[in-house]
């Protein structure tokens, strides 16, 4: 239970004391916050105990009061502490009586009860709250995982109406009901039949709210784009944050069970693509207890993100849904690698041509980076889990392990294969037998990032650092980029990019058409005195000038641009602009 006013009453070493709003100790406290301001409101949220010693409030005037306290109400504000034997011996009638009138609870806090003493104890309860909720949800994934187990999704429901203390319901595709736990229930989930439907004809993943005798929420179920199936969720208040966990889990093992019908190779596929989300939203032992053995000891050991995406990607985008069905058999090569490396994979890794990756016209990057992944983990007997994302893939892969290797020794091939212009159609040139040679299609391309090593519990920053590298591949145009490269390097190669050139050109081009005339080199003094950091002597010394002619050149550079050297903000962008330009050989 969260904090009230009426456990801040009881607890033995606050020593509070109520002076109005005896019968309203009940209400949660969201936080306790000291405020003097004559006017707090506009910092509250709703749901403070507000900390007061009346320092600049009229507490004396009943009519101040009066509107002190109603604002307050109005803010939300569940409870008033006010401190005695401060700048009040005791708590004034004046408030005593708008509190009353209001029904707003007043605190006597007692002189030897600091502020910080009360904002602990209530920091001290939320905390406890939460956790006890992260824990009840641990437990309740875990039950939930062992009936997933079961031969029937009955168990699974049981045990989530008995997490939720509510009843739930599984739907089949058409909005038949598949199953009820408890038996009570039947009634109430046949009469969501109409909803189910509707569910069923928007975008998966897709959830509704139902109002009635009770409070429902509908989730569709399946990793396609139209829902498989669909779980209704009775409960007569909203859920809180231990029972939101426990649907969450049992919203992803019904995926799974649900999907258990298909072939081994797909069931993978979900599986994988659902740890992967367990990891990112940071469930590592969820994640763990669903991936079972499937992955070995790849979410036990140090791993590496690797995000790879087709060029066109972002520029596609707009058009994905239409490229998915002209692509859908691309995709489908890549699909398989949702599951562990088997050594099966890596056979047919490799081509005919030995060590040449032989596919037909319609074969995609994305697809061979897949199957050069899967080979390399299956010969050093490596876990690796490979989920395609349409034009996306995400990989994870044993840190320094053979994969990881793959992919590395893949792009130095691809961007020799691009600097050597080769025809897709022509014969491949003699590789190493560990990777086979990408076969480049004219207008296609891939990037690749590449985090830096990082545990399950690190996932989401792991997915951070590799789309941080993805971004500065695709914008240097090479092929893969490991996210430590970036803080190892120096900013000054992300001065190319396009947007910095043409800012660097709009704030010189005026000094440029200057110097232009013939009437004084602005550009050179200005980096002349930039790189002396403002010295005077120094860079005029650089220049071969007298100081009082760089300092006449500096102010027409201020008249020039506009700006003033002075700001430490205008020299930086100066700089920048100076050194894009030179980056880019003008």
């Amino acid at each position: 239970m969260p904090p009230t006013l009426a456990s801040l009453v009881h607890h033995s070493s606050l020593k509070l004391t109520v002076r109005a709003g005896e019968d309203r100790l009940d209400v949660p406290v969201r936080w306790a916050h000291g405020s003097e301001l004559a006017d707090p409101v506009p910092y509250m949220e709703g749901g403070e105990l507000l900390l007061i010693t009346a320092l600049k409030l009229d507490a004396e005037d009943p009519e101040a009061m009066r509107r002190y306290v109603r604002r307050l109400v109005g803010a939300g504000v569940v409870g008033l502490g006010f401190a005695v034997g401060v700048h009040y011996e005791d708590i004034p009638e004046a408030l005593v009586a708008a509190a009353e009138k209001e029904g707003l609870p007043l605190l006597e806090v007692p002189r030897r009860t600091p502020f910080l003493a009360i904002s602990k104890a209530v920091s001290a309860a939320i905390a406890a709250e939460q956790y006890q909720a992260v824990t009840a949800g641990f437990a309740a994934q875990r039950e939930l995982t062992r009936q997933a187990l079961t031969d029937s999704p009955e168990g699974l429901l049981g045990a989530l109406a008995a997490q939720v203390d509510g009843w739930a319901a599984l739907y089949d595709a058409s909005g038949a009901v598949v199953a009820v736990a408890p038996e009570w229930a039947e009634r109430r989930a046949g009469r969501l039949t109409a909803d189910v439907e509707r569910l069923r004809d928007r975008p998966a993943p897709a959830s509704a709210v139902v109002g009635g005798e009770d409070r429902v929420e509908l989730h569709s179920l399946g990793t396609g784009r139209r829902a498989r199936a669909a779980l209704a969720v009775g409960t007569a208040a909203a859920l809180g944050t231990a029972e939101r966990y426990a649907l969450h889990s049992a919203i992803a093992l019904l995926t799974l069970t649900t999907e258990r019908s298909r072939a081994l190779h797909a069931a993978e596929q979900r599986i994988g693509a659902a740890v992967l989300r367990m990891l990112l939203a940071g469930e590592c032992d969820h994640a763990r207890a669903v991936a079972g053995n499937l992955y070995g000891e790849l979410l036990d050991a140090p791993f590496r993100l690797i995000l790879a995406e087709s060029a066109s990607a972002s520029a596609a985008r707009a058009r994905v849904e239409g490229a998915a069905a002209a692509g859908g058999g691309a995709a489908g090569a890549g699909a398989g690698a949702a599951g562990p490396a088997r050594a099966g994979n890596a056979a047919g890794a490799r081509g005919a041509a030995g060590g040449v990756l032989a596919v037909g016209s319609g074969a995609d990057l994305l697809g061979q980076l897949v199957e050069v992944l899967e080979a390399a983990a299956a010969r050093a007997g490596e876990a690796v889990l490979v989920v395609p994302d349409g034009e996306r893939l995400v990989v994870l892969a044993v840190d320094g392990g053979a994969a990881v290797a793959a992919c590395g020794e893949f792009a130095v091939a691809l961007e020799a294969s691009r600097a050597a212009g080769r025809d897709p159609g022509s014969a491949a040139a003699p590789v190493p037998a560990s990777v086979a040679v990408p076969v480049c299609v004219e207008e296609e391309e891939l990037v690749v990032g590449l985090s830096a090593p990082a545990g399950p519990i690190a996932a989401a920053g792991a997915y951070k650092q590799a789309e941080q590298a993805l971004s500065v591949a695709r914008r240097r145009g090479r092929c893969l980029v490991e996210h430590e490269e970036l803080a190892a390097g120096s900013v000054l190669p992300l001065l190319g990019d396009d947007a910095v050139r043409a800012f660097a050109d709009s704030l010189l081009r005026p000094l440029r058409e200057h110097d232009a005339t013939g009437r004084g080199d602005l550009v050179a003094s200005l980096r002349a005195w930039l790189s002396r950091h403002g010295q005077w002597d120094a860079a005029a010394a650089d220049l071969g000038v007298h100081r009082h002619t760089l300092r006449y050149r500096m102010r027409r550079v201020e008249e020039i641009v506009g700006r003033s050297l002075d700001d430490a903000d205008v020299r930086m962008e100066l700089w920048l602009a100076l050194k894009a330009t030179a980056a880019a050989g003008e």
